[in-house]
């Protein structure tokens, strides 16, 4: 396995400029999306999809002395405990020698299990087509060396990618910089609900106000437990039934 590699997105400097999002529809094939604008918002995507694997969120809030703008470009996490893999039944899901987590798209059967199984809402399946779609974190470009596409476009170097580690002490570093502006991470806690995700992000407000689930947990963490359950009761039936049928006989 090889050193463990992500990104981290510090929000603080996103300009909402969507370099990202076009990057990644443009090396990874990812079909157009989103030309209609949401309202009065300048989020034209809205949410990432099988057809938005970066998205853009604009949040304007009101502030003194007239509104602030918070931006963020979110991805699919990376989670450590990916519930998506545990539901995987041809394993088109898999993790890459980066400790990242990728589908296939030639082995999905598009069942549509690893949908509700994220916590985060970021896996999709694409209309007419039927399989899941998400994030690869450019597999094929970090496998030759080369950073992710978004992460290599982005002008403020909002998107940063490298060595997992390093990137979290880097993000410690910055909040302690931005703490007076209300700078906290998210996602870089390994001891939270998925074991920490190998996309996390510096933000300036609450994850809700960013769309993001405050205490996300692997949705697949009681399976072991259900299925100990089922196979005892499993054995139980049989046992009921070898001796009905042995009293039965007499």
């Amino acid at each position: 396995m090889a050193e463990r590699m992500g990104f981290f997105t510090d929000t603080s400097v996103c300009i909402g400029c969507k370099a990202c999002e076009v990057a990644c529809k443009e090396w990874n094939g990812v079909p157009d999306d989103g030309f209609n604008l949401l309202g009065m918002s300048y989020d034209n995507t809205g949410g990432l999809s099988a057809n938005s694997w970066r998205h853009v969120a604009f949040i304007e809030q009101p502030a003194a002395p007239d509104f602030r703008w918070l931006m963020m470009s979110d991805v699919c996490k990376h989670c450590t405990h990916a519930a998506c893999l545990d539901v995987c039944p041809t394993g088109a899901l898999f993790r890459t020698e980066f400790d990242t987590v990728v589908v296939q798209e030639d082995i999905c059967n598009g069942c549509g299990y690893c949908i509700p199984a994220c916590p985060y809402g970021v896996i999709d399946q694409r209309q007419g087509d039927g399989r899941a779609w998400k994030c690869t974190m450019c597999y094929d470009r970090i496998g030759d060396g080369l950073m992710p596409a978004c992460a290599t476009a982005c002008p403020t170097e909002s998107i940063q990618y490298g060595p997992l580690d390093e990137l979290r002490e880097r993000a410690a570093q910055r909040v302690e910089d931005l703490r007076a502006d209300g700078a906290r991470l998210y996602g870089a806690d390994p001891d939270n609900g998925v074991g920490g995700t190998g996309a996390f992000f510096l933000l300036l407000d609450e994850p809700e106000v960013y769309g993001l689930p405050p205490d996300p947990v692997v949705t697949t963490r009681d399976l072991p437990k259900m299925w100990r359950k089922a196979g005892l009761a499993a054995l139980a039936m049989a046992g009921a039934v070898v001796a009905a049928f042995v009293g039965g006989s007499r």
